[in-house]
Order: C-alpha cells, then structure tokens, then sequence
C-alpha cells in the first residue's frame, strides 16, 4: 500500500460519516473575481494526483474538504443571504476549471449548486436563511434523485409519509453523486397525493444507509452510489416543494444542464492541450520524411478541427450562461425557454466535442496514448460516461422545434 492511499483510508475513516454540524469553510468568498483566483489554485492542486484518483479509484475526500473549506461551495448563496451569487457563467467556467484536471471532482458540486437552486425557487424565507448559513459555514449537499425500480425515469415510488412533527421516509435511490462527501442529501420524495417534494437529510440520520457501489469505467470517483432510506425521520422544516419548481417558469432546469455542459466543456478543452502537448512529442507514423508528427498535414487538419470544436463549445457556455442571467433578472416562460433553448445548445454540442477531443488525444498521441500509466484514456472514459447522463438527440428535438415551430421547450431538469 502507497502513503497516498494510506492517508486516503485514513481520511475515508473519518469523512466517511461526517457530523451534521461538523462545517469548515474557512472563508466566505466575496466576489466573481475572487472566486475564479481560488478556483485555478486550488484545480492546478487538484491535477497532481489526478492519474492515481482515476487508476485506484481513490475517493477524493481529502480535495472534497479542500474544496468546500476554500468557499467554493457557497458562491451561489444569493448575496441577501451573506453569500457572494457569482455569474452563472463564473459556475460554469469553475466546474469546467476543476472537470478538466478532474472530470469527477468537477461533477460532485453539481448536485449541490442545484439543490441550492430549487431552494432558491420554491423554499420558505425561514429555510433559506437556515440551510444558506449551514452552507456558507461549509455544508456539503449530495443528492437522492434517481431511481431504477419505477418503469421510467420520471416516476418515484421514494414515500414521504407524516410523523409527528416531521416525516418518515422509505425508499432506495441510486446515482447519488456526492453524497458519500456530504452533511445533507436532498432527496426527491412523494407524498400520498403524488406530489414531490425535496427533503434536506441529514447525513447522519437513523435507517440512512449509503452504499459506494458505483462500478462505472468513467467519472469513477465521483462516489456516485446508492442510499437506502428506512424508516428515516426529517424534519418538516427541512422539506420544500419539487414539482412547482417547474409547474412555474424557473431556471432550475436550464441551471442544473449548464453545470453538465461546463463539466464536458472542461475535459474537452484539457484533451485539447494534452493533445498539442503529445502531438509534438510523438513520432510520424505516415511519412518518414516528415519529423514529428506536428508536421504531419492529417494531424495538423484534425488539431484544426478540435480547436474549432472547442472553442464553439466555449462560446456557446458562455451565450447559455448569459441567457439563464438575463432569465434571472426578467423571469417569463419565453425568458426561461431561451435559456433552456440556449443550454440545450451547449448540452448537445459539449457532448460532441468532449468524446471528439478525448478520442482524437488517443489517436494523435500515437501508441504512447495506449499506456495506462499516462492515464490518456480517463479523458474519454470520462467524457463518455458523462455524456450518457441526458441524451443529446432530445436536446436537438427540442431546440429543433423551438427554432422551426416556435414549440416551447418542456420546463424539467434535463433541459
């Protein structure tokens, strides 16, 4: 056993269950500016042992700390409650920032920010002055949204049924990135009128079970396991309605997709620049005449290609991020549907771009890229696990019939 996965076991024994009211941020970030110098430090952090994260499968608790301890975690908390309420593309370029050395520790936030957006939306005054406190002094939120029992992604059987004072709830979720790292996990519940509702549990709480059984060949450290609820007491304060975050126009929907986008433009862009780098150190494989392969005109025309690529989906971030602001500030159904439109854009383009840009490293760095050691191929493994987490060609559907037929796009949190 390495001292890196010593230290790891270690941090894994103490983190695994971390107390409800064990909170560390060590500072509370004040600005746009302030939070993007943070996040290129801390990311070029993160990049050392990124290879042995992905080979080990090495949870990353110790960067997770870090992470929220830095402030990071709470740039969202809107500014009347004490927190900074950075751009929405400020979010995106820092998830793309920590996706590109990271392609998991850039998904595990996600899930946060986006429980921070329905509480934003559909949460009582009292509420969001209680749980954004818990986050501006370090709180990590994880997530229980999936399920795999119900015959379609859209129906939960998770029950949420009244307890005295409270609820109990019942129920198994599975997908639940970042929960392993959290304080609380808002979980997607129903009641006995089929209404949904989003319950902050704490992580501690009795008859709550996680289980790290995710087994994905990419995003491998994302902690994206299962949670098992019996019997599990909240408390009524720490529930909030879920369904009429998208009976109503919100940004919850467009919010939570451009966070997917940023994470794929991230390791697009970081498959991009390994790909110069190796380019340049591989030998032709073509022509002998020709001596490295950055001379090569077939490898000079697909490193055009890539770059153009990329760059789109650069842009296209920051057009999407622009619009869910503009949405923010002026709320209507035609604001929230360009901003849908606009994210479904980059949603769809970013999960071209990512699997290009990872496959084309491989193939460019010449039979260097086959070497596990170098770790090329978390790029894609990545990139491709990623991608399947919406379907791209629904996105086109929608931003097809928006463009042609002036259909608005449906208001959920895939679009």
């Amino acid at each position: 056993m390495t001292s890196y996965q010593a230290a790891h076991q270690a941090i894994h024994k103490t983190l695994r269950h971390p107390s409800t009211q064990n909170y560390s941020a060590l500072r509370v970030i004040q600005n746009d500016a302030e939070a993007l110098a943070i996040a290129k430090e801390l990311s070029q952090q993160f990049k050392e042992k990124s290879i042995a994260r992905d080979a080990e499968r090495l949870l990353p608790f110790d960067e997770i700390e870090a992470f929220s301890q830095s402030g990071l975690w709470a740039i969202t908390v809107p500014k009347r409650y004490g927190g900074a309420e950075v751009s929405s593309f400020t979010v995106a370029k820092i998830i793309a920032l920590f996706s590109g050395v990271d392609g998991s520790i850039g998904q595990i936030p996600q899930n946060h920010f986006y429980a921070l957006e329905v509480l934003r939306n559909t949460g009582t005054e009292q509420q969001k002055q209680r749980l954004y406190q818990e986050v501006l002094k370090g709180a990590r939120l994880g997530n229980a949204l999936a399920e795999f029992k119900p015959k379609n992604a859209s129906l939960k059987q998770t029950a949420l049924t009244t307890f005295e004072d409270g609820y109990r709830i019942n129920g198994e979720k599975f997908y639940c990135t970042g929960s392993l790292f959290a304080h609380r996990i808002p979980t997607l519940v129903v009641d006995a009128e089929g209404r949904e509702y989003l319950a902050f549990v704490k992580r501690d709480s009795e008859g709550l079970t996680l289980i790290d059984n995710w087994t994905g060949f990419g995003q491998r450290v994302t902690g994206s396991g299962s949670v098992k609820f019996h019997q599990v007491f909240v408390a009524a304060e720490d529930v909030i309605p879920f369904d009429s975050a998208f009976h109503q126009p919100t940004l919850v929907g467009p919010f939570a997709q451009i966070m997917h986008a940023a994470i794929e433009v991230g390791i697009a862009r970081a498959a991009f620049e390994e790909t110069l780098k190796r380019v340049h150190q591989a030998r032709p494989w073509i022509d002998s005449d020709v001596e490295t392969a950055a001379q090569d005109p077939l490898s000079i025309y697909e490193i055009g290609r890539i770059a153009a690529d990329v760059r789109a989906s650069e842009a296209l971030l920051k057009q999407a991020a622009q619009s869910i602001d503009a949405a923010k500030l002026n709320t209507t159904s035609e604001s929230i549907a360009q901003a849908s439109i606009d994210v479904a854009k980059v949603r769809a383009h970013s999960t071209d771009t990512a699997l290009k840009a990872s496959s084309k490293l491989i193939e460019l760095a010449g039979s260097r890229g086959s070497q596990t050691e170098d770790g090329l191929d978390r790029f894609w493994r990545n990139a491709r696990v990623h991608t399947l987490h919406d379907a791209a060609r629904w996105k086109y559907y929608f931003i097809g019939n928006y463009i042609l037929n002036g259909v608005l796009p449906p208001r959920r949190g895939t679009l």
